[in-house]
């Protein structure tokens, strides 16, 4: 029996990686010593106090039941208590933050709830796949695509935005993939401009404390009047290194937040309860605006790396400048990505072509810096034979 994909699936861009990803499957199969750079899954593990607390958690009998789509209430407490020591952001968490499990849900979910099909979303390009495909393709919304230049520090140039009959835009800083960072003069730029347009702004903020270089990444809702139009999404995930945990938040507009709730609703049960027990434990560990010591030191590990990889593919040929937010290295290949990527295989590095994230990462790779200072060095001396 041959069944015919729905509309909304057949939307979807084509696959770029099937060829990439057959290689892999091959060399793997081989045996080959493969190296990659692909995808942004820290190998840095949870500090121990957050696996103890999971463990504990998950041995009571009590935490296996269901949890409220919008989650438990001490754990929106928590969240609330977290964005006022972090940004000095005041919530009410009774109305104004949501659980998640993992923010990509809650990116693909919001558009559900407040846009009806055939309408128009502003998709940044390139970006994180699930802002097209998750939360606009497969809602049937229809795309404006705000490109994100090298010439204009990957921020979106306002002017040159076409808003008309446009209802929701998503923004994403400090940004996968081009590791960009924006500060609180833009946000402000941003929400005026939402507020001349009468859009939602969806701002995904899941790198806010992976930073380097005394950057401090701000929230979209410490901008004045930001609460009208915003609603924030983070996780636990790139934070406390809990991304196979699936926990996560939105706050900000409760009317956006209570939304969201009512499509979740119909959806999913929330959150696992010991999971978002973890998940306090996690968030409490924040007594000030500063981040705790654990992630002062990860972050200096990831610098370390950030600075031996920009430094050796600037040495290559390749073009990137050190990324102040996110673990990723966004580097101009001079080249179709996907063969680049393709030759970097011939020496089993894998890195992920910049296509893959919108029309405007074509000529771009990125790669991930969740792998071991020891194996970037491999790695960096393998492509040294070919580049």
């Amino acid at each position: 029996m041959h069944w015919k994909k729905s509309n909304r699936l057949e939307k979807l861009p084509p696959y770029l990686f099937t060829e990439i990803e057959k290689i892999i499957a091959q060399k793997r199969k081989e045996g080959k010593n493969l190296i990659s750079f692909g995808i942004g899954d820290p190998d840095i593990p949870p500090p121990r106090f957050i696996l103890e607390s999971l463990a504990k958690e998950a041995l009571n009998p009590k935490n296996h039941n269901y949890s409220f789509s919008q989650g438990e209430e001490e754990f929106k407490k928590a969240v609330a208590e977290w964005y006022k020591k972090r940004f000095n952001v005041d919530l009410n968490p009774e109305t104004e933050v949501a659980a998640l499990i993992g923010s990509k849900e809650g990116l693909a979910n919001i558009s559900r709830a407040f846009l009806n099909p055939g309408e128009k979303i502003l998709v940044p390009d390139p970006a994180y796949p699930v802002y097209l495909n998750g939360a606009t393709l497969l809602n049937d919304n229809i795309p404006v695509f705000m490109p994100l230049l090298e010439e204009n520090n990957f921020l979106p140039n306002l002017n040159e935005l076409n808003a008309e009959n446009v209802k929701m835009m998503f923004l994403n800083y400090p940004n996968n993939p081009t590791g960009a960072v924006i500060d609180e003069k833009k946000l402000k730029e941003i929400v005026e401009f939402a507020k001349e347009n009468n859009l939602i702004i969806c701002y995904d903020n899941a790198y806010s404390e992976l930073t380097f270089d005394d950057y401090v990444a701000p929230s979209i809702l410490q901008i004045d009047d930001a609460k009208e139009y915003a609603i924030e999404f983070h996780s636990c995930s790139k934070t406390f290194s809990m991304t196979g945990d699936r926990i996560g938040f939105a706050v900000g507009n409760a009317e956006l937040i209570d939304g969201l709730i009512k499509v979740k609703s119909q959806i999913d049960s929330g959150p696992q309860i010991y999971i978002q027990k973890a998940a306090i434990k996690a968030l409490e560990s924040y007594t000030s605006a500063q981040p705790p010591s654990y992630i002062k030191e990860r972050n200096m590990i990831y610098k370390e790396r950030r600075d031996y990889l920009v430094k050796e593919l600037n040495s290559m040929g390749l073009k990137c400048n050190k990324p102040k937010g996110t673990f990723y290295v966004w580097a101009k290949c001079f080249d179709n990505s996907i063969n680049f990527v393709r030759k970097l295989l011939e020496v089993d590095v894998i890195a992920t072509p910049g296509a893959g994230f919108g029309k405007y990462g074509e000529g771009y790779v990125r790669f991930a810096l969740t792998i071991p200072l020891d194996k970037i060095k491999e790695a960096c001396e393998r492509m040294k034979k070919i580049l």
